[in-house]
């Protein structure tokens, strides 16, 4: 049986990965940290809970062996906007976090999954259908740990044979949590401006196209690799993962489907804008689909009726 900690798990992926890893493996199985506790009181009451810093590699190692722990999800970071504000912190976070995980891994013979991004990516990378194996010169300070830590999970693979298996995670859109100070957030934004006032103005510029992903097709990409068959993974920590690939203006459009007086503005972010236009425009997922038989469920149709019905809901808005 897995016994999972998950760290960052009050982030946007890590909240709804919680739950729905504890939906296949069991409440007491799966085992929340953050830094910090916040948020609704009702996800600390649904299993295992620790107060955790991925900076303190001894903390870490404890609640591994307190837990038994022999799989550790390792979300916790500083995204893409935010490091630019903050790029030392960034940095330790993202790198020292990282270094501590594996190196409790490597001693303690646990397996790890640590996302990696589109952010890799840099100006240089061919934008358009970007190949698995590319050029990966990022110009951001994420960009960079997330190259690095794809390199050092590589590392601790081949040298120590610690079981490391990753994706490059494109925009994640969700319904449930908010995004944590990336890029592509204004992909959720939308959505909440869409019902709540039938207007948006976006940071990102008209025509500027980025991969994304719905949510579910998220949290069952980190499952599936999980599960997949070790012998078939050639490229193990750094998949190209997708589902779709859009600029602003496909998706108001796809919202106007639902809400026909939603008006789409702009006040583009020079910085934001700057990293999106170092990103590529999609990617090749073949090695994923093959090695390990990845096969994302949503479109932008599917998805944005979904998030739509899921938001008012949630808002107690009548669409």
């Amino acid at each position: 049986m897995k016994k999972i900690l998950i760290t960052g798990a009050l982030g946007q992926i890590g909240t709804e990965l919680t739950e729905y890893l504890r939906e296949q493996y069991g409440n007491d199985n799966v085992i929340a940290s953050n830094r910090s506790k916040h948020g609704d009181d009702s996800f600390f009451e649904a299993g295992p809970f620790e107060l955790l810093n991925v900076l303190d590699a001894k903390g870490l190692a404890e609640v591994c062996r307190k837990y038994g722990i022999n799989h550790i999800i390792h979300l916790a970071a500083i995204l893409s906007a935010n490091a630019e504000k903050n790029p030392q912190t960034a940095y330790d976070i993202n790198m020292n976090g990282t270094y501590n995980v594996l190196e409790v891994a490597r001693e303690l013979g646990i397996a790890v999954f640590t996302p990696s991004s589109i952010a890799a990516f840099g100006a240089n990378t061919p934008a358009d259908n970007t190949p698995q194996d590319t050029i990966q010169r990022p110009s951001t300070m994420y960009g960079v740990t997330k190259v690095a830590g794809e390199l050092l999970c590589d590392y601790y693979f081949k040298k120590y044979g610690v079981d490391t298996r990753g994706v490059r995670f494109p925009g994640i859109i969700s319904y449930a949590a908010l995004p944590g100070g990336g890029t592509t957030d204004y992909a959720v934004h939308i959505y909440y401006e869409a019902l709540k006032n039938k207007k948006y103005a976006s940071y990102i510029g008209a025509g500027t196209y980025m991969d994304m992903m719905y949510m579910p097709d998220a949290l069952k990409a980190v499952h599936d690799l999980m599960e997949a068959n070790p012998d078939k993974l050639l490229h193990r920590n750094a998949f190209n993962v997708t589902a779709m690939s859009f600029e602003p203006e496909m998706l108001a459009a796809e919202i106007r489907k639902h809400i026909p007086e939603f008006i789409l503005t702009y006040d583009v972010d020079p910085v934001r804008q700057a990293i999106a236009d170092s990103w590529p425009n999609s990617l090749d997922d073949s090695a994923a689909r093959a090695e390990w038989g990845w096969n994302p469920q949503y479109d932008l149709a599917s998805m944005t009726k979904d998030m739509l019905e899921k938001l008012a809901i949630k808002l107690n808005i009548k669409e």
